[in-house]
């Protein structure tokens, strides 16, 4: 990716410097769905600045990427994280710069070498831009990632489904072949606004740079008309996504190479679909286990009984022993959720819930009424010894 710093990331978001990863994710998918060009057909001005959220989200969901944007003000792969020398065996006030300390250099007739060891002058601005001030030739770039949300049910969640999803991603443009060039008069580079040069600031430094788009020249010669010159257009494709069984809600599923296409023949990104699975009337799911609340009447839980629950398999028998309590759980083992990783499946969890009988006759109160005298213990007893 060539050095950017035609606006600010964080603004173009609308997210503050210190947001977090959550938050930079929910302002993308925001922006992208509110400016996505199949939303706004044939206006121009969306186009553009989807492409400017889609950038901004590629630099600021990348923690390396991030990182080097919030030190410099702008993000180029020519700056490793922590700055020139990073990791290069650069000493303590090696050539940072965010403030260069010039009482090191000494000079030397025409060039000026760092007296602490850590290279020439020369070599600090060829880490960071390229050779002498130019830039560095270019080689493939691999496509930006794209990010979707998918919405299923409880039952494609558990038993796993295949669906279609529709997605916007920059592919090749089929006249120039991903080129931005072909037959045609030059047109102003809009990069440098045709100065040939570019500003950029690294710490309290500013440098004038030659324009990366077109090598200083000032003007683009033969720019597609159909791409203008990006070598790339955004496009909905259908793509064919498997969710596979046991899909909990935030999972996180990868399409390998459906993400934006790559610049000078590099690869393309991948999608990535963050599942959310609506909510079930009366299963919960919680890992790999099913939490659900069953009512039963006094009798069977006084008595005991052998009654009837629902599992994700259908109906199974659970046995309710004689003196059942209010809010019991018990454990039906391996009917909960399949977990191919293990290659095992969890429990389900059932909790009665007692339910008074409905008192619509002078029977029913006859026999509480028997019930009370028979059984006298006050079940609030030992909350009184602690108050």
């Amino acid at each position: 990716m060539p050095a950017t710093s035609k606006h600010d990331y964080y603004e173009t978001l609308g997210v503050p410097r210190g947001a977090k990863e959550d938050e930079i994710r929910k302002s993308y998918r925001k922006l992208a769905r509110k400016y996505h060009p199949d939303l706004n057909p044939g206006d121009k001005a969306a186009e553009e600045r989807f492409k400017k959220v889609q950038e901004a989200y590629d630099v600021l969901s990348d923690a390396k990427k991030r990182q080097v944007y919030d030190q410099y003000g702008f993000y180029s792969d020519n700056i490793p994280p922590g700055g020139p020398g990073a990791g290069a065996g650069a000493n303590s006030h090696g050539p940072g710069f965010g403030g260069f300390d010039f009482s090191d250099y000494v000079n030397q007739g025409a060039g000026a070498e760092y007296a602490g060891g850590a290279g020439n002058f020369r070599d600090i601005f060829s880490q960071f831009f390229g050779h002498k001030g130019e830039r560095a030739s270019a080689g493939p770039e691999k496509g930006s990632d794209l990010e979707y949300g998918m919405n299923i049910d409880f039952w494609e969640s558990i038993r796993g489904t295949q669906v279609r999803l529709n997605v916007v991603r920059q592919e090749i443009c089929q006249t120039c072949g991903g080129s931005g060039s072909t037959g045609g008069s030059s047109t102003v580079c809009p990069e440098c606004d045709g100065s040939g040069n570019v500003t950029q600031m690294a710490g309290a430094m500013k440098f004038s740079l030659t324009c990366p788009r077109c090598d200083g020249k000032g003007r683009l010669r033969n720019v597609c008309p159909t791409c203008h010159g990006d070598g790339r257009l955004s496009k909905s494709e259908a793509v064919e996504v498997r969710i596979p069984p046991g899909a909990q809600a935030g999972s996180r599923l990868r399409v390998p190479g459906k993400g934006n296409a790559g610049r000078m023949g590099g690869a393309p990104g991948d999608l990535y679909i963050t599942v959310r699975v609506e909510p079930h009337p009366f299963f919960v799911r919680e890992g790999d286990d099913i939490h659900i609340q069953v009512p039963v009447t006094v009798s069977e839980a006084g008595l005991g009984a052998k009654i009837e629950v629902p599992t994700i398999d259908g109906r199974a028998l659970l046995k309710v022993p004689q003196g059942t309590q209010n809010s019991q759980k018990f454990r039906l083992r391996e009917k909960g959720v399949l977990n191919s990783r293990k290659n095992k499946r969890g429990d389900e969890i059932v909790e009665v819930v007692i339910q008074a009988p409905k008192v619509q006759d002078e029977r029913t109160k006859e026999l509480l009424r028997e019930l009370s005298q028979v059984n006298t213990e006050d079940p609030r007893k030992e909350m009184w010894s602690k108050v």
